[in-house]
This record gives structure tokens, C-alpha cells and sequence, in this order.
């Protein structure tokens, strides 16, 4: 069995190696692939195989998935560019030969409204049309991205949010990457489309109480219209279009976006998901 695996110089992709290693995989079956020459350099310590790849340079993949049987595309960052990354990763593939492609997309991409996920749903539909076998792991939130809220919700007390009564099934990011190790070392998933999602779904008011007790302190949560949000934002410094951007996730999250969608998500890693207190409690830490 090899193993490539895209993106494993992100927090996401090193994860997943880990959890490779520690399901027993040799190292010299993992190819960690990243864009980052000396991050990549930095991973050879594991013992695994590495490959500098860049998704907009057709070459640099060709040569990083020879040989691959499996491969874990990891979705791109470039919001609004990545589409064509993905496509070259796909076509890249198929060229060598790769048995199947493990793909990270977005909670309900076929069927949702959330901002993020036009680009997936168009990568799924490519993924189907390419003839590779796959699996899609539909990834909802990680609970690690509110790291940015802990601080400030602690000198204000306050958490303000959008969000009205919708609800966030997050999980912690370790254990989206255990599930994708699962999913590369076992059978049974071609074809399968995966919802992952925590076990349990917060609303603002429960992410408040939650905080409280992370933080050792009362917190409250405002809730915001989406205007009203967005001029916070903007009062705040962003720039137009990231408070937009920001305003409009939450109000995907206030019609039901991110809510649970499955038990897929422990059901694989074969526990349940790490509670969004505990993996807050160790960033504050």
C-alpha cells in the first residue's frame, strides 16, 4: 500500500499522518506532499517519503502521485482558485494510475448554501466524471477554528454572533484526521460519501456557556443581526470582504448549515468526537 497524502504541511494533513503512522501504515509507504520545500524537508524526520507539488504545476504532480494507490486531496485554500487546482490534481491521478481519491469537501456540498461550498460540490461532480474511484469525507467545522475568538471573548466577556439560534456540530481536528486514516487503510468506502459532523451540535448560547467554563469567567452571547454584524466587523477593521464573508457564514450556520448531519464521523473512528470544551480548554492552554 502507498499512500499520498496532499496538504501534509497544514495542521489538517500532518494530523492524518500521525494518525497513518499510529494505525501501523510504514512510513515508507506515506508520500507527505506539500507546497512548502522547507516544511516538507521538515517532514522527512517521520521517516516518510516527500514531494514539493504545486497544484497549479501539472509536472510537479505527475511525479509526486507515481506509484501512489491511494490518494488523500486534501482541499486547496485558494478560495475561488482551487476548483482548477483540483481538477489538475484529479487528471493527475487518473494519469498514474491511482486507485482511488480520498477528497475533503464541504457538509451537504451537493445540496447546501453554505459559501464555501460551490467549489466543492464542482470538484465532487469532476471526481465522478474523472472514473476514479473515490470517497468524499464531508467535513463540517473544526472546533479549532474559534482559537481567534478565545482570546477576545476573554477580555470581553462577550461572544457576538449572527449565527441567531443555528447550530454547529464541530469536532475537533484530529479526529477528521483519524477518520481519513481509517478511510485510507481499510476497505469497504469506494463510492461512499461521508457526512462528518461532532457529536454534539451548539447553538451560540450553548458555545457561551461553553466558553464560561474554558475560561473561568461569565460570558454572554450577543446575538447579531447580519447587518449589524457586519458593521461590527467593518468597525473592527476588516475589510469589506471578509466581513461579508464572516457575516455571511454565520448566517449559513442561522438557517442550519453546520448542524449535525450524521453519526459517520464517530462511527469511523470508532469513539465519540472530542467535545468542543476539550479541545478549547487545551488552545486557552
Amino acid at each position: 500500500m502507498s499512500i499520498v497524502v496532499t496538504g501534509a504541511t497544514g495542521q489538517f494533513g500532518r494530523l492524518t499522518l500521525t494518525h497513518l503512522l499510529s494505525r501501523g501504515i510504514a512510513p515508507a509507504d506515506i508520500v507527505a506532499a506539500g507546497r512548502n520545500a522547507e516544511k516538507v524537508d521538515a517532514l522527512k524526520s517521520l521517516g516518510v517519503r516527500t514531494a514539493v507539488i504545486d497544484f497549479s504545476d501539472p509536472a510537479t504532480l505527475a511525479s509526486a502521485f507515481e506509484g501512489g494507490d491511494t490518494l488523500l486531496l486534501v482541499s486547496g485554500s485558494d478560495v475561488g482558485g482551487r476548483l482548477q487546482q483540483h481538477r489538475n490534481a484529479i487528471d493527475a491521478a487518473k494519469a498514474a494510475g491511482v486507485s482511488r481519491i480520498v477528497y475533503t469537501s464541504a457538509p451537504r456540498a451537493d445540496s447546501t448554501d453554505l459559501i464555501l461550498a460551490p467549489e466543492h460540490k464542482a470538484t465532487e461532480e469532476y471526481l465522478r466524471a474523472s472514473g476514479v474511484p473515490f470517497t468524499i469525507l464531508r467535513n463540517n467545522w473544526y472546533t479549532e477554528n474559534y482559537a481567534s475568538t478565545l482570546s477576545q471573548v476573554a477580555e470581553t466577556g462577550v461572544y457576538a454572533a449572527s449565527t441567531g439560534e443555528g447550530r454547529v456540530a464541530s469536532a475537533s481536528r484530529s479526529d477528521y484526521a483519524e477518520a481519513a486514516a481509517v478511510v485510507l487503510t481499510t476497505d469497504g468506502h469506494e463510492g461512499a460519501v461521508y457526512e462528518l459532523s461532532g457529536d454534539t451540535a451548539w447553538t451560540g448560547t450553548d458555545f457561551a456557556a461553553i466558553l464560561s467554563d474554558v475560561l473561568g469567567r461569565d460570558v454572554r452571547f450577543e446575538s447579531l443581526s447580519t447587518d449589524a454584524h457586519t458593521a461590527a466587523l467593518l468597525a473592527a477593521g476588516l475589510d469589506e470582504g471578509t466581513a461579508g464573508f464572516v457575516a455571511g457564514l454565520d448566517a449559513n450556520i442561522a438557517t442550519g448549515a453546520l448542524d449535525k448531519s450524521s453519526d459517520d464521523l464517530s462511527s469511523l473512528i470508532g469513539h465519540p468526537t472530542t467535545p468542543a470544551a476539550d479541545t478549547l480548554r487545551t488552545l486557552a492552554a
